[in-house]
């Protein structure tokens, strides 16, 4: 009887330190479309399972401009959310204002260093210690197409140059379907913008440009060259473009009212959500000339600094979860991107996938991983910011010069830095 009191008492013991180290956490993210609010989803199940609740705090729009507007007031009012996606810079801001925990404890027990690039490892310590763990890599220089679209418009094939591009942007045309779907947001505007001047620039021009804010590349020719072709884009897309979201404009090419979309590997999850299979249903390429280059989004939850154990407990938990074999598996499956632990198989994955694995490889052995700057990886976001007023006010202005625009953008890049 002892012995059974023992173990029973053992057992009751243990249950009540796991109910106290359990807690509630809030957790602030962007991921509100079909795919990704799927993706999230999955995530909040396997932290409940752990006893944890996850409190929800998704907040729509702009590309993660909106949940950061909200972060802002939260973090300034003394009542952050316990966890906050966040990339690339911004996590180094927020370090370095004193918002952020320490997860290092959770990355030594696990040896987070051996299996994740060493650059998106950088990108998620604050003075040398994990302050956020990073989920997934997305490429964001890629080219979607519905294939029943591009063959009524006689077209085999998607473009490999921008040449290309526009004498089968014609040819949509022509058709009848809308050649390029868009979506007139800042952010969208930037991202299609950097992928062109990528293209056209090559890498080490994106770095001046993008990356070290180069002067004399903001203003040069080949960022001129840069903005025409940007701006040409404009015509190959329908009249209703302003405000519409990436996921519409990724419906538009679901549905078969659109041949192209260029977008990161986030659109896949629509086309997964939708039910459709790579390489059949859909196709994906490197956007026009930047097939050696890799632009890079890097999802990451960053841990706010909490006052309980439990809650402190319940981040680690969290950030232990995202990086499990398993997780990373299932999760970027929906999502659309590929994991960020170099050391998972990429089996039934699809082909999309495994062609983002392999350039991303190319690219981190060459000289073509490039850290997107419309997507919060290059640049601060005060600089993001002016960059996306410049491009986007030049984007919509019929009149403005792309001489005129290179000079703004470079004013506007100065005086934000």
């Amino acid at each position: 009887m002892n012995k059974i009191h023992t173990l029973a008492a053992g057992a009751a013991l243990a249950v009540a330190v796991t109910q106290a180290q359990a807690a509630e956490i809030e957790v602030l993210h962007w991921w509100t479309s079909g795919g990704e609010a799927k993706a999230a989803n999955m995530l909040k199940e396997k932290l409940e399972a752990k006893g944890h609740t996850w409190k929800d705090f998704a907040v729509a729009g702009g590309g993660g401009d909106s949940a950061m507007t909200v972060l802002k007031s939260r973090a300034i009012s003394g009542n952050p959310p316990a966890v906050a996606q966040i990339k690339g810079p911004l996590i180094q801001e927020w370090g370095e204002m004193g918002f952020l925990g320490n997860i290092d404890p959770i990355a030594k027990q696990e040896d987070w260093d051996s299996f994740l690039p060493a650059q998106l490892a950088a990108d998620n310590k604050v003075d040398g210690k994990y302050a956020a763990v990073p989920v997934n890599i997305h490429r964001v220089n890629w080219l979607w197409a519905n294939p029943e679209v591009l063959a009524k418009a006689g077209i085999d094939g998607l473009p490999s140059t921008w040449d290309e591009f526009f004498a089968d942007a014609k040819k949509i045309r022509e058709a009848g379907f809308i050649p390029l779907a868009h979506g007139g947001q800042p952010w969208q505007d930037a991202t299609v913008f950097e992928v062109v001047m990528m293209g056209i620039g090559g890498a080490d021009f994106y770095r001046k440009a993008f990356v070290e804010l180069d002067p004399e590349a903001l203003t040069s020719d080949t960022m001129i060259e840069s903005l025409k072709t940007f701006k040409k884009l404009r015509g190959t897309m329908d009249p209703n473009i302003a405000g519409r979201d990436w996921n519409q404009a990724t419906s538009m090419v679901i549905n078969g009212e659109a041949a192209m979309q260029i977008m990161g590997d986030w659109a896949k999850g629509e086309f997964t959500a939708a039910g459709l299979t790579a390489g059949e249903d859909y196709l994906c390429e490197a956007a026009p000339m930047t097939e050696h280059m890799f632009s890079y989004n890097v999802d990451s939850f960053a841990m706010f600094k909490v006052d309980s154990e439990g809650k402190k407990q319940a981040q680690q938990d969290l950030a232990s979860l995202i990086l499990s074999k398993d997780f990373q598996t299932t999760f970027n499956k929906t999502k659309g991107s590929i994991p960020v632990r170099l050391d998972v198989p990429l089996e039934g994955f699809d082909s999309c996938a495994k062609e983002s694995r392999k350039a991303f490889d190319a690219a981190s052995e060459g000289n073509g991983l490039l850290p997107s700057l419309a997507h919060g990886m290059a640049v601060s976001a005060s600089v993001q910011g002016a960059v996306f007023d410049a491009i986007t006010n030049f984007f919509n202005d019929p009149e403005m010069a792309a001489e005129t625009a290179a000079e703004r953008l470079a004013s506007a890049v100065r005086a934000a830095g």
